[in-house]
């Protein structure tokens, strides 16, 4: 573990996500008028290199925003089958991007890139992240409909769902 990463997980209480890494919920808007989803969530979410956020889907849209360390890819497949990797970071001349949208009902997770040794970033969820709405997958379920990004499926998915 990097000094570095090590005093983020410290200082800002960050835990273990089941998707991978160590995140910590920051800040939530008000919820709807029916009382349920919150306008919005946001978390620090922390990977190190050789960590990854393994794939997953969530029903709100996803707006990543970079902070220290690294930059990091964020591999989407999306519901036409396409992919595409964003870079998240400050190299703006090198082709990264400060933010990132991931839409909702995109399968997505992500990876420092190569060389970062981490990479902290934050996320904000538009309507409000909940569990209910998050979809974790495993490799052969994403095989059967993406058998085209095998490669991605099995760097990314878990073989089987952690208990």
């Amino acid at each position: 573990m990097n000094d570095r990463s090590e005093m983020y997980i410290r200082t800002l209480g960050l835990e273990p996500h089941p998707e991978g890494g160590h995140y910590a919920g920051t800040f939530a808007g008000t919820p709807d008028e029916e009382g349920g989803a919150h306008l919005y969530t946001s978390i620090y979410f922390l990977l190190e290199s050789g960590d990854c956020s393994r794939l997953h889907r969530l029903k709100s849209d996803e707006l990543w925003y970079f902070h220290d360390g690294g930059p990091l890819d964020i591999h989407m497949i999306f519901p036409d089958g396409s992919c595409r990797r964003e870079r998240l970071g400050l190299g703006i001349e090198c082709g990264e991007k400060p933010q990132v949208l991931v839409p909702a009902g995109t399968i997505f997770g992500s990876e420092p890139a190569a060389g970062s040794e981490f990479s902290l970033v934050g996320c904000m969820v538009a309507p409000g992240f909940d569990f209910a709405d998050f979809e974790l997958f495993t490799q052969n379920e994403l095989l059967v409909d993406y058998p085209q990004h095998e490669e991605l499926i099995r760097q990314l998915a878990y073989p089987a769902i952690p208990k």
